[in-house]
């Protein structure tokens, strides 16, 4: 039969009600943003710090930074290991193996594979790695420090234009935090009085640290005093995390190396390594957010939130 050219009704009606649906979307759209912009204004006047908190944790992206965070310095750690096991002097393998140990408790098969890395019997190791492989793997290494870098910068705001920091800064990072973990062993026992002399040790070593990085990092942008709240948060939550990790790793090091082989024991050091830098970047951020609110943005000398640079 020919067609006539004609909707039929049925599907006259079908027509319009799609484009009544269609005109309502973007109304529904509209209503639920301003629903949600309101709900957010409300929350900003009745608990300030915290919505500015999940503000700022939702600009820095914290699971996404912590992640590549943690990725890097797993893939900058196990090369820098063969490094040193291929050059570094044997008081300095030692020390780096009790720091080790003593940080995560590895005991039982777990502390056999870190000794065995560390401890090479022969000069095929250095071999293998050559004077220009090292050197390459110093240089990939700066991969963390830049990663750290950027979320130093997105915890403060910072523009990435017009904000070059000059590159020596990475270097000097990586050798500080080497420097720093021969070091570990001693301080988390006290230098031989105990654990109750080595955590407090401990809290003001990393506070120092932590304080220095972002100094550091961030090429003097932010001042010392802002930066205190930050050092201070970041030290005592991976204090903590140390005391769970001599708790924790240990067995499921051991478990994962029984069950699985070297292959559970990398799943089982990259989450733990995802959960610390989950817990950094959260850190530093509360710390930023804490320096830059009125109770303590005027004594530290805080530069203002882009939300007052804007407004």
């Amino acid at each position: 039969m020919p067609s006539t050219g004609r909707v039929p009704p049925e599907g006259l009606l079908r027509s319009r009600r799609g484009d009544a649906d269609a005109a309502r979307r973007p109304g529904r759209a509209h209503r639920l943003v301003t629903s949600a912009r309101s709900a957010h204004t409300r929350a900003a006047t009745r608990f300030p710090v915290l919505t500015h908190l999940v503000d700022r944790m939702v600009s820095v992206n914290i699971f996404d930074s912590a992640t590549r965070l943690a990725a890097q310095c797993f893939l900058t750690a196990v090369p820098l290991l063969f490094v040193i096991g291929a050059y570094a002097p044997p008081p300095v393998r030692h020390q780096l193996i009790t720091s080790v140990r003593t940080v995560f408790g590895v005991t039982g098969a777990a502390n056999a594979q870190l000794v065995h890395a560390l401890t090479p019997t022969t000069g095929s190791l250095r071999q293998a790695t050559g004077v220009v492989g090292g050197l390459m793997v110093l240089l990939s290494a700066t991969a963390v420090s830049r990663a750290m870098q950027r979320l130093c910068k997105r915890a403060w705001e910072i523009p990435r234009a017009g904000t070059r920091i000059a590159p020596w800064r990475w270097l000097a990072w990586l050798a500080l935090w080497l420097g720093a973990l021969l070091v570990q062993g001693p301080m988390r026992d006290g230098f031989g009085v105990g654990a109750w002399l080595g955590i407090p040790v401990t809290l003001l070593g990393l506070t120092g640290l932590w304080w220095w990085t972002q100094h550091l990092l961030l090429g003097g942008l932010i001042g010392w005093k802002p930066l205190l709240p930050g050092a201070a948060i970041t030290a005592v939550a991976l204090t903590a995390l140390t005391v769970t990790a001599r708790l924790y790793l240990p067995r499921a090091l051991n478990h994962a190396l029984a069950e699985y082989g070297p292959l559970g024991s990398v799943f089982i050091m990259l989450s733990w390594l995802i959960v610390v830098c989950v817990a950094v970047a959260i850190s530093i951020s509360a710390g930023a957010v804490a320096a830059q609110e009125p109770p303590l943005a005027h004594r530290l000398g805080s530069p203002l939130p882009v939300r007052d640079r804007t407004g």
